[in-house]
């Protein structure tokens, strides 16, 4: 009997639950390389939103904003953005997650935006105080930019959670609107400050006074230059997957063009453009 040997790098490891790019490079998971995009975002502008629904990659491009902002140049090796970027500067980075909490009670996003601001505070050296978190947050700005002598970057993935989840009980979903819009009107008054913003979410609440806040993001949910920015093109599936999709084809009992027409069946359609370039669901 011959003895089965086989090893880890022959193996694709998918970074099932796992949205962080710096997890995703460090492991050898497979990553679906976006970061063509980067160049595209930075030299046109300096504020974005992006709608996506849930579980579609948004976090994932985010992280690798991060990642890149942070001049973590050794994990971007071979990627796209590796044959054209040449500086890596390194900027301070804020990156504010609301998308691990449930936000069912009135303290739940105060203690949120709390969490993200003490640590900010302790990297800046900035006395804790019981201020209001949009003046606490004003103040992590400056101090980041005095401290570097660098603009700073600001990430906000699912900026509308607590909305979303309070969409059903119109008092707790006022309260949270009014701290947003307070919190994110911050943005808007120091842009001097600020080298590049990037805000996600699920949707646009653009009738609301949160939006309103924010009216200088330049919203690329639905922009033909960015459709495919998150989910997985048929190029890309191909290109990617396609050995992981024909060992999946075998253990089915089926061809690889039947799980590829299977594939589409399922995950296939979303359109974000008027070219109607359309993208698989990641998830």
């Amino acid at each position: 009997m011959k003895k089965c040997i086989f090893s880890l790098e022959d193996l694709m490891l998918f970074p099932v639950g796992i949205p962080d790019f710096v997890t995703v490079r460090e492991n050898g998971l497979a990553y679906v390389d976006k970061t063509h995009f980067i160049p595209m975002l930075t030299r046109v502008g300096a504020c974005y939103f992006l709608s996506r629904p849930r579980r579609f990659g948004k976090s994932m491009f985010l992280t690798t904003l991060k990642a890149y902002f942070e001049g973590k140049k050794e994990l971007f090796k071979g990627l796209a953005i590796d044959q054209v970027e040449t500086q890596w500067k390194k900027y301070p980075v804020l990156h504010l997650d609301l998308n691990a909490r449930n936000y069912k009670d009135k303290n739940s996003l105060r203690n949120e935006l709390n969490a993200h601001l003490e640590a900010w505070e302790e990297l800046y050296n900035i006395p804790i105080s019981n201020r209001e978190p949009e003046e606490r947050f004003r103040k992590v700005i400056l101090a980041a930019h005095n401290k570097t002598k660098e603009k700073v970057v600001i990430l906000v993935d699912e900026y509308d959670k607590p909305l979303i989840e309070t969409m059903e009980n119109p008092t707790l979903h006022e309260v949270f609107k009014n701290e947003l819009a307070g919190f994110y009107s911050v943005l808007k008054s120091y842009m001097g400050n600020i080298q590049f913003a990037f805000l996600t979410g699920v949707t646009k609440f653009s009738q609301v006074n949160v939006f309103s806040s924010l009216n200088h993001l330049d919203d690329i949910s639905l922009s033909s230059h960015f459709d495919t920015i998150c989910g997985i093109t048929k190029e890309e599936l191909v290109d990617y997957f396609d050995p992981a999709i024909e060992e999946m084809a075998a253990s089915q009992g089926m061809s690889k063009e039947e799980c590829y027409l299977e594939l589409k069946k399922y995950y296939d359609g979303y359109h974000f453009s008027g070219k109607m370039r359309d993208v698989y669901n990641p998830f």
